[in-house]
């Protein structure tokens, strides 16, 4: 299969894929079936009309008529007669890069599936590719990496899936990274150290974090900190910079003035407060 080969290919390059392979698809008439994949493919009617059926639904397909399968999409149908099309198969990172060119998340770069569409650009660069693939490919990596950079920009800006609302950490990881924070507030908490606890990245653990709390990992900290100073200076029984000490911060001058941020008093104004003992 020409997949593998372009998989191979990808592993010994000295950069991420982002061409795409291109292959003649050829079936001989009745159930035709096509795995899932992990990358995003296009199948485009290459042949004679053809008639076929998916469930209930009967349809004619005709030269340049389009299905759009994203990624992880399976799809069976039955045909009548034989059927040659062209299966284009677009990496991720293709998709993620164009999102990037156009200002998307790239983490949400996705397809929305489609059939029998009529698209005279995908057309012009399907028929491109392939006539790239049948003289042996004699311009290059750039020109079908260019061909392929067009065509995830095209069909991000028409036939992107909907957006899904962000996800944010798992209940688990979230329990996991708030629990060792409460356990090691008087410490040095690294932002690698936390996505550590979490299994992740520390870029992940920053966005995902924020919308889990609605709050950066930083100023997270920095209310656990304020918190337990406040519960220890409430005691009275500890002198401010102790308290610094034991709730994380660098110094009694960097309590205050976090205190004064979040809580909007001094610890002295707290002191007062407490109860003598």
């Amino acid at each position: 299969m020409q997949a593998t080969g372009a998989q191979q290919q990808a592993a010994s390059a000295p950069r991420p894929r982002l061409g795409m392979s291109v292959e003649v698809l050829t079936t001989p008439g009745g159930v035709v079936a096509l795995e899932a994949s992990p990358d995003h493919r296009l199948k485009i009617h290459a042949g004679p009309p053809v008639r076929g059926s998916c469930g209930v639904h009967r349809f004619l397909y005709t030269r340049g008529d389009i299905d759009v399968l994203p990624a992880g999409f399976a799809d069976v149908w039955e045909e009548d007669d034989a059927n040659t099309s062209l299966l284009l198969q677009l990496p991720v990172s293709l998709m993620r890069r164009a999102a990037m060119d156009m200002g998307r998340d790239p983490d949400t770069a996705g397809l929305d599936p489609r059939h029998q569409l009529q698209d005279p650009q995908i057309q012009h660069i399907a028929w491109a590719l392939d006539a790239e693939r049948i003289a042996g490919h004699p311009n290059g990596l750039l020109y079908t990496e260019s061909l392929g950079l067009a065509l995830a920009v095209h069909l991000l800006g028409r036939f992107a899936a909907p957006s899904k609302p962000p996800r944010g950490l798992s209940a688990l990881q979230l329990r996991r990274v708030t629990a060792y924070i409460e356990e090691h507030l008087d410490q040095n908490l690294s932002l690698e150290r936390l996505a550590g606890v979490a299994e992740i990245s520390a870029s992940h653990l920053k966005s995902l974090f924020k919308r889990s709390t609605g709050l950066p990992v930083h100023e997270y900290v920095v209310q656990r900190r304020v918190e337990r100073a406040k519960a220890l200076l409430s005691r009275g029984d500890l002198p401010a910079s102790q308290v610094a000490i034991e709730a994380g911060f660098a110094h009694q001058s960097h309590m205050a003035r976090c205190m004064r941020r979040v809580l909007g008093v001094t610890p002295t104004a707290l002191a007062r407060r407490s109860p003598r003992r």
